[in-house]
């Protein structure tokens, strides 16, 4: 059983359970920190659950906030052993967006808004191959191709027989449009988007340019949501050298009204396969 615990998602859950012992009790996250003589960016990790979890700081987070339940305190523990443990993708090494798999992993359904790149989970490995040599210029061949095979090791969430994931993807024109590769990547990246889109469970819009400015014109973001409602939605926002997860509901829900404005703009389901079918016939002559 342990061995199918996702531990990224396990700490969030704990740090939610620490956040809410902690506001309970009435302190800040400075007073606990003061009170353990630890950082308070310690403190804010531990409860957004970027940060590993060990069982002493249960324990202690359980004596500041006077927990005396032994089952809660046990129950806590647990987790903290479990989210400890270690996720299929740590297996390939140190991985930028390790945090963000995790979540993906366990999600139920995802929202991804793309400007300029077919998304990683539709990418054919010629594409995904092409975009990170191009993305990446100064990485090696090793790096390469370990990023390549964990972004084919993601896409079995939409591939798998069981519960798939749920994905609705919005791609601005320009990602149908910017050549990566050559000519027969795009074709075939293309052809392959239009067979993934035929699935039930995954949907594509092409927002094209003629639709002016729009409310996706920021930049690229995701929205995951999870089967368990003790699991918040979370907006996740990629950057060069670090991410950004908001888990605040209005955060959340403006992202949201966001994506419903692009999905409104954009092409209808079957409009949408006819302009990726049309621009593939570009490529092929």
């Amino acid at each position: 059983m342990a061995s199918n615990v996702n531990p990224t998602v396990r700490r969030r859950r704990l740090g939610q359970e620490l956040r809410r012992l902690r506001e309970l009790k009435g302190m800040t996250a400075e007073e606990v920190a003061e009170r353990l003589l630890v950082s308070q960016s310690k403190i804010s990790r531990l409860e957004n659950g970027r940060r590993s979890i060990s069982q002493r700081d249960v324990r202690d987070l359980c004596g500041v906030y006077e927990v005396e339940d032994q089952r809660v305190v046990e129950s806590l523990m647990e987790m903290a052993r479990d989210s400890r443990q270690q996720g299929w993708w740590h297996a390939f090494g140190d991985i930028p967006y390790s945090v963000y798999i995790g979540l993906e992993t366990d999600a139920e359904s995802l929202r991804v808004y793309e400007p300029q790149l077919v998304t990683g989970l539709l990418q054919t490995r010629a594409y995904a191959e092409a975009l990170v040599q191009g993305a990446l210029p100064e990485t090696s061949a090793a790096d390469i191709e370990k990023r390549v095979q964990v972004r084919m090791r993601r896409q079995e969430r939409i591939t798998a027989e069981h519960n798939p994931l749920r994905l609705w993807v919005v791609l601005d024109e320009a990602a149908l449009r910017r050549l990566v590769g050559n000519r027969l990547v795009m074709r075939e990246q293309l052809e392959y988007l239009l067979e993934m889109s035929q699935q039930p469970h995954i949907t594509v819009q092409v927002l094209p340019f003629e639709c002016g400015a729009h409310p996706g014109l920021n930049g690229q973001y995701a929205i995951l949501e999870f089967a368990d409602a003790a699991d918040s939605s979370v907006v996740y926002l990629e950057g060069v050298t670090s991410d950004l997860y908001l888990e605040k509901a209005h955060d959340v829900q403006k992202y949201a009204v966001m994506y419903e404005h692009l999905r409104a703009q954009s092409l209808n389901v079957e409009q949408s396969r006819q302009f990726i079918a049309d621009a593939a016939k570009e490529y092929a002559r």
